[in-house]
């Protein structure tokens, strides 16, 4: 292919990028996408037309143009793709580094809190999580991250539940009370509820569609993580977390919280 083709096969790809990016955006018609991307209507429809054929748009009479199962398909596929432990890990090194201190990431499953990746910090303590453990929901940073968009009906419903099993014992209004404030600020602690002498810090990691995925904790002996310290290392977490939320797909400008 000589320069010159490559550079007007470049352009035209860029342009059906446009297009699809127009129709997204609300243009559906021929004469609104042409003004959209300052574009003859004869070069708009041929290449609307070429799009709508490989099922990246597709047309109805009257109705106009809508994004194509193409798009949907090449979604599922990308989404597949994104492994979430590879693009954390790196973060949770850097944080383990930084604070010294045990980091999990963990997401939800059946109700539970399930440990993904745990990097050891490099204090003498033992931490008896591991990658694969569940535990409650409740009484764990990592799990009431993991909750933090969740209404309070299903706050309520884990708490009793893991309260039947011996894992709670703080008063159940504490709780709640406590649960809105990590809401508030878009972090969650851990007070020595899920281990004894072991606290945490936890904040959760966000998809493209603001939906709560993931989390990730940090977790030391009590005698090391103190209420000030908790509260210091709350914005770490939180940025951590944000980087992390960044790769997935996530925008700063929707804000971290619901």
């Amino acid at each position: 292919m000589t320069a010159e083709g490559g550079s007007a096969g470049s352009q035209t790809l860029m342009r059906g990028l446009d297009v699809i990016e127009a129709v997204a955006a609300g243009a559906d018609t021929l004469g609104p996408l042409s003004a959209r991307l300052d574009l003859t209507r004869s070069t708009t429809h041929r290449l609307a037309s070429a799009l709508v054929e490989r099922g990246y748009l597709s047309f109805t009479p009257r109705a106009g143009y809508r994004l194509g199962t193409k798009l949907l398909e090449l979604g599922h596929a990308a989404e597949a793709q994104i492994e979430l432990i590879p693009i954390a890990r790196p973060h949770l090194e850097a944080l383990s580094i930084a604070t010294e201190d045990t980091v999990h990431l963990g997401v939800l499953d059946h109700d539970r809190a399930l440990y993904l990746d745990k990097t050891p910090g490099r204090r003498r303590i033992t931490i008896s999580s591991r990658a694969g453990d569940r535990q409650p929901l409740s009484s764990t940073g990592l799990g009431k991250a993991l909750m933090l968009d969740h209404p309070p009906e299903y706050w309520r419903a884990r708490f009793m539940e893991d309260q039947a099993s011996g894992a709670q014992t703080v008063e159940a209004a504490l709780w709640e009370e406590r649960m809105r404030g990590y809401t508030a600020v878009g972090c969650a602690f851990d007070l020595e509820e899920n281990e004894d002498q072991i606290r945490c810090v936890a904040a959760p990691i966000r998809d493209a569609g603001n939906r709560i995925v993931a989390a990730i904790s940090v977790s030391s002996a009590a005698q090391y993580m103190d209420d000030d310290r908790m509260q210091a290392l709350s914005g770490e977490m939180i940025a951590t977390a944000a980087a992390i939320s960044c790769e997935l797909g996530w925008a700063p400008r929707m804000g971290g919280k619901k």
